[in-house]
């Protein structure tokens, strides 16, 4: 372990540094709760939205149909109906990349909110199918089985809804994690994409079937209101913004630098720049113009923030996706979207700051410590590697350390077998809060960054929390999809 405690550079303010840490202290705590506030909202929306759904169903005459058993089994399968398309328009929001969602909760949380409702919008849409099959058979006299073959009769519209069924449990399966890390990203992501072809199929019978939304009723309007509104969002904020980006900055490629084995930095030029912030290690998604790669997409971090009419990713061969971006050649265009992600200095809550990257993860950590506001000696920089040769950008982050009065170390070694611990071998015993400095803000007073490797970043988060610092305080980015 190499410690380095810098001399602090002068302060640039009036106010001495103490004074300064109270300030910031109450400016980031004041953001904070913004932040909370604007997250809850979004949950009592999103939860909102389901009940406004069932509510208005009952509102126009449902509330008195649960008189007799095929009403109600009906009268059932259709609040499961609405509740699971309610569901599965906010997993379509929560994808949309919205501003104030990835503002709010972060792409991060966003995404495996949006991940977590899959099954059960899958449960009830599967529920809504077998009540009305039951409903309607026992009204009829006849058995669920029949049943199906009299809705398939009715005609287009109603074959359109079995198959949005369909379609709606394949996307589920492949999003298993298990199914999901056997099949290539592209497959699965293809096979994603028919979550909006499952929406499309089952509107129709939506509209035609049963006069549930009839003409003149809020209930039409709700829903209308409510489907336009998500078909807006994804072209908006999925089409047209990186569009208007790309064509706005007008990247193109103009030196591809090896930092090490399997490790280059890509540097881009373009136009507006300054417009294009990462706000210090949120990432946008990158697309290279070249044969053979224009096809993938790729979630990289700004590894320095932008300067002048330059820009800098820092990107490692991990696989056959990120495999070609070793060998592009200078002048290929790029298209971009972003940037997305909660892993910024926008996302600090107090003034103490603690940034912990391992392998490729230190690239976003050493765009944050570029952007991120500090008091001399309140930032902790950790870099963590098997091998001396994986501790990336290392020269520009120790140059940024001395610049800005915060202290690093270099943790290089193999962890010890069947260990949890996210240390080397010969620290076992030691944890995140030992390595801060005397007189800096401990783990409660401070903002934890954490990007690399999935366990390893689980196993430094479950430190920083047995240490004290809220779920609030802590911030990572995820290398897997």
């Amino acid at each position: 372990m190499t410690a380095t405690l810098p001399s602090p550079q002068p302060p640039t303010q009036a106010l001495p540094p103490v004074y300064r840490r109270q300030a910031l202290g109450r400016e980031l705590a004041a953001r904070g709760r913004r932040r909370l506030l604007g997250a809850d909202l979004l949950t009592v929306a999103a939860w909102g939205s389901a009940a406004a759904a069932v509510a208005l169903y009952l509102a126009d005459g449902a509330a008195g149909q649960f008189g007799t058993v095929p009403q109600a089994l009906t009268a059932i399968g259709v609040v499961a109906g609405l509740i699971g398309t309610d569901l599965v328009l906010v997993m379509l929001l929560l994808a949309a990349r919205l501003p104030w969602i990835d503002r709010a909760v972060g792409h991060d949380r966003a995404m495996a909110v949006h991940g977590s409702l899959g099954k059960p919008a899958l449960y009830l849409i599967l529920a809504h199918m077998v009540f009305l099959l039951l409903g309607y058979g026992a009204a009829e006299g006849i058995n669920p089985i029949a049943e199906v073959g009299a809705l398939w009769a009715l005609g287009s519209d109603m074959q359109l809804g079995f198959l949005s069924i369909v379609l709606f449990i394949a996307v589920v399966v492949t999003s298993l994690v298990a199914v999901r890390r056997r099949m290539p990203y592209e497959f699965w992501y293809g096979i994603h994409l028919l979550t909006y072809a499952a929406v499309l199929a089952a509107i129709p019978h939506q509209f035609s079937v049963g006069g549930l939304f009839a003409q003149g009723q809020w209930q039409r309007l709700y829903w209308e209101v409510f489907y336009w509104g998500v078909v807006v969002a994804l072209v908006a904020f999925r089409v047209v913004a990186p569009v208007a980006r790309t064509w706005r900055h007008q990247l193109t490629v103009t030196r591809v630098v090896e930092e090490a084995r399997g490790v280059v930095s890509i540097e881009m030029t373009g136009l507006h720049l300054s417009e294009l912030t990462g706000d210090g290690g949120r990432f946008f998604q990158w697309r290279f113009l070249a044969p053979g790669l224009w096809w993938h997409s790729h979630p990289f971090s700004l590894s320095a923030e932008p300067r002048g009419t330059s820009l800098r990713i820092t990107v490692r061969n991990l696989g056959r996706g990120s495999a070609g971006l070793m060998r592009l050649r200078p002048g290929t265009k790029v298209a971009i979207a972003g940037p997305y992600g909660a892993f910024a200095h926008a996302s600090r809550t107090r003034p103490g700051l603690v940034l912990v990257g391992s392998g490729i993860g230190i690239t976003p950590i050493r765009a944050l410590l570029e952007r991120a506001e500090f008091a001399p000696g309140d930032a902790t920089v950790i870099l963590r590697a098997s091998a001396e040769n994986g501790l990336y950008l290392r020269s520009e982050i120790a140059s940024l350390c001395r610049e800005r009065g915060a202290v690093l170390y270099e943790l290089v070694g193999h962890r010890a077998r069947g260990s949890s611990s996210w240390l080397p071998r010969h620290q076992t015993g030691l944890h995140l809060a030992d390595y801060l400095p005397a007189g800096a803000p401990q783990l409660a007073e401070s903002d934890v960054y954490v990007c690399g490797p999935r366990d390893w970043t689980e196993a430094v988060l479950e430190d920083a929390k047995a240490a004290g610092a809220h779920e609030s305080q802590l911030h990572s980015e995820r290398f897997d999809w």
